[in-house]
């Protein structure tokens, strides 16, 4: 269910070119280990890799330690069913293959080989792979046609002691029975008391039934349809054993025959098997998943003309609810691997189908809006399939898997915490998530009231319940009532513990316009200026519940500028003695993680001010869990080449010097040297024990060109800039911020 799509929004030449430029194809191998110097040559071959030759050789589970096995997955065809396009071999197969690595990599971090085998020969394929099993940690093969695939999978199956998987039966099966099981619980039936045809008895179509049928679904309830009609006991033509399996007691001779009265259709055929007078006889709310590629049985506008109360499914993109084998494969592989699974076996099947079910029920995060163009879909007839770019799939998905493996007692390896390993699994794909995640278990152990400064905006809605439902603490919305309650039930949200707060009248907000006109007073404010802000400005209003103690922490920002929104907030809120505001940004990059200050506010800082920067710095190193080795960054290293503008820097010191402050630092020196091992030993009498995780920056212009082009250049997550400094815990958020953004500035305001 891969091709999603009949209409191609690029050219033939723009398709071989995408295929064809730089290097030819879609992947290469990278080394994960160092390759600089004759040393890691030593130990990456000859004679350092016969330590774990000997050792894999004595103990072979060990293999899964030492060597990539246990992230890697052979993709294997011989081109006998290629997309929708046929059997054009074994070569021809290989873009297709190289496609599917792609996914692997791109969705849930499998590293992936694509093999082409050139037969099609049942005894010689099965006998190419039986043999790769101690490369590889699992076996995906695709595009084999039926009947054909059904018995090379089941001969692997038996010969091989790795998952062997057959995407184009079980992926297809498994979204499609997560789309079934929640178009089942919208139109009220139980899946033991409907009625399913199925038209296409291939390899997907016959999967999909299987597994429905071990779901629940009633051998007698369901009909299984070929090119020929309806299989039905007795029936001698066309016929083999893995149809016979599904054979039923029937007067229905045609597709046209059986649809009448059933409550769901499965296609798997071609276009046009199936016509609006037959949809009109279907039951109540028909259920039709129509999955031709890249032609729908039948088009969704066509079933809407005919029979309004249907939901609908295809393989395509252009529709809603697309049965898209994505959502299964890499995560299905993922949980499998991490638990060197020996095989994937149907609990781990329905497991996915469940975990896929369940997501699409829950509100959607911004990547998916973003994905639709701005448009949140929302659980319902037109969204019982989660979005391929949900970034929970990994996590939901690959974690229920890893479950049901070990339950079912086909785990080699156990995992005991599920929720630290849900947390590695979505670091796999968002480096920041083990961090967030840590921040959360301390943030839960102490939670806070937050006052979110714009709670009319839907996406600070959103970040707010999401912050509460985590039990993360209390939000409190500033906005008006009737607004906000409005976004939340446009959103189907569950915003009955929301707290909303919003200056009614001057004499309700009296407190807060007495405490700002003290602190305005003297400083060109008359009486009616604080009145007038605190009552109109929401980022005035927000730092006052604030600076009163009725809330914890702030979070601000979606819709002003940064400059500005500080500027609000720095008319209600001080610094304490020796603290600056400040932007502190986290790198994510290599394995490492990075405090880059100051990123925000100070334009050229003094040497007092670098000082000051460092220390603060430091202490939000030590805030998110790490020591800080703390570089003070320069164009020149240690006096070379020395000039005017390194002296600050260097006075910086001498004042932390003086300062004894508890942790690592030095400078002058270049960020080369802050961040290289091997440039940092070329200065012995460097204080920094190892290379620097925090870079104290000269200066806001060179900060921002340095970590924008990162950005840009790619390879690398940036999270921030985060504020320290104030007298109270207040984010401030980047203009036009999404959710995700919101909620994390949330959780870092809590700490």
């Amino acid at each position: 269910m891969e091709q999603t799509s009949d209409r191609p929004t690029f050219t033939d030449e723009e398709a071989l070119a995408f295929h064809s430029q730089g290097k030819p194809g879609k992947i290469s191998v990278t080394p994960t280990k160092p390759m600089a110097n004759q040393r890691d040559l030593s130990l990456a071959y000859s004679p350092g890799v016969a330590v774990p030759v000997r050792v894999i050789a004595k103990k072979p589970d060990a293999v899964y330690d030492y060597t990539a096995k246990g992230n890697l997955v052979a993709v294997i065809s011989n081109g006998t069913a290629i997309l929708g396009l046929g059997d054009l071999g074994a070569l021809a197969s290989k873009p297709v293959m190289e496609g599917k690595a792609v996914l692997f990599k791109r969705f849930a971090d499998v590293d992936t080989i694509d093999i082409e085998v050139d037969t099609h020969d049942v005894d010689e394929l099965v006998g190419a792979i039986r043999y790769l099993g101690p490369t590889f940690g699992g076996i995906n093969l695709e595009d084999i046609k039926a009947p054909e695939c059904f018995m090379v999978e089941a001969r692997l199956k038996e010969l091989m002691d790795i998952p062997v998987f057959h995407d184009d039966q079980h992926g297809t099966a498994i979204i499609c029975a997560a789309g079934i099981v929640n178009a089942l619980q919208l139109t009220g039936r139980k899946i033991e008391d409907i009625k399913v045809v199925v038209n296409g008895a291939g390899a997907a179509g016959i999967a999909c039934l299987e597994l429905l049928k071990t779901m629940g679904l009633p051998h007698e309830h369901a009909t299984l349809c070929d090119s020929k009609g309806v299989i039905y006991r007795g029936r001698t033509q066309g016929m083999n054993q893995w149809k016979s399996a599904h054979a039923v007691e029937t007067k229905a001779r045609t597709l046209e025959e059986a649809i009448e009265g059933c409550d769901v259709f499965l296609g798997l055929s071609v276009k046009g098997a199936v016509t609006q007078a037959m949809v009109k006889t279907m039951a109540k709310a028909p259920i039709i998943f129509a999955m031709a590629n890249p032609d729908p049985e039948i088009a969704p506008e066509d079933v809407k003309a005919v029979r309004p109360d249907a939901i609908v499914a295809t393989g395509r993109s252009d529709y809603p609810n697309q049965v898209n084998n994505v959502l299964g494969f890499p995560y299905i592989f993922r949980g499998a691997l991490d638990v060197r699974a020996r095989e994937i076996n149907l609990p781990m099947k329905i497991a996915a189908a469940q975990a896929l079910a369940a997501l699409a029920r829950e509100d959607v995060p911004d990547e998916v809006a973003t994905a639709y163009r701005g448009a949140r879909p929302s659980y319902g007839a037109e969204y019982i399939i989660p979005s391929p770019f949900d970034p929970r799939l990994i996590s939901r998905v690959s974690s229920a898997v890893a479950e049901a493996a070990i339950k079912t007692g086909v785990a080699r390896h156990v995992i005991t915490d599920m929720e630290a390993y849900r947390a590695e699994l979505t670091a796999r794909l968002d480096p920041s998530a083990n961090l967030f995640h840590r921040l959360q278990t301390i943030v839960r152990a102490n939670p806070k009231r937050v006052v979110f400064a714009e709670g009319e905006e839907p996406c600070v809605v959103r970040a707010a319940v999401a912050f509460q439902q985590a039990g993360l603490g209390k939000a409190i919305l500033v906005g008006r009532k009737e607004v906000v309650q409005s976004t939340v039930w446009g959103m189907g949200l569950d915003g009955a513990d929301l707290e909303i707060r919003v200056p009614h009248s001057a004499q309700e907000a009296s407190p807060y316009i007495e405490a700002l006109y003290k602190r305005l007073q003297r400083c060109g404010a008359l009486y009616r200026d604080c009145v007038r802000m605190v009552t109109n400005d929401r980022n005035i209003y927000a730092a006052s519940l604030l600076a009163a103690g009725e809330a914890d922490a702030m979070v601000t920002g979606v819709t002003r500028a940064y400059t500005a929104t500080l500027g609000d907030v720095r008319q209600v809120l001080d610094c304490p003695v020796g603290q600056r505001p400040m932007g502190v940004l986290v790198i994510f990059a290599k394995g490492k993680v990075i405090f880059a200050a100051d990123t925000s506010v100070h334009e050229l800082p003094t040497s007092e001010e670098l000082a000051d920067i460092a220390v603060q710095a430091a202490q939000v190193a030590r805030h998110f869990g790490f020591t800080p080795r703390v570089a003070l960054l320069a164009s020149s290293t240690f006096g070379f080449p020395r000039n005017e503008r390194s002296e600050r820097i260097v006075e910086a010191v001498h004042i932390l010097d003086h300062r004894k402050v508890d942790f690592e630092y030095d400078g002058e020196m270049a960020v080369d040297v802050a961040l290289s091992k091997n440039k940092l030993g070329l200065y012995p009498f460097c204080r920094l024990t190892d290379t620097a995780n925090v870079l104290v920056m000269p200066a806001v212009h060179s900060a921002q060109i340095a970590t924008k082009m990162l950005g840009e250049i790619g390879g690398v997550s940036m999270l921030g800039p985060f504020l320290v400094g104030l007298e109270k815990p207040v984010q401030i958020v980047s203009l036009g911020a999404n959710m995700t953004e919101i909620y994390n500035a949330a959780l870092v305001a809590s700490l």
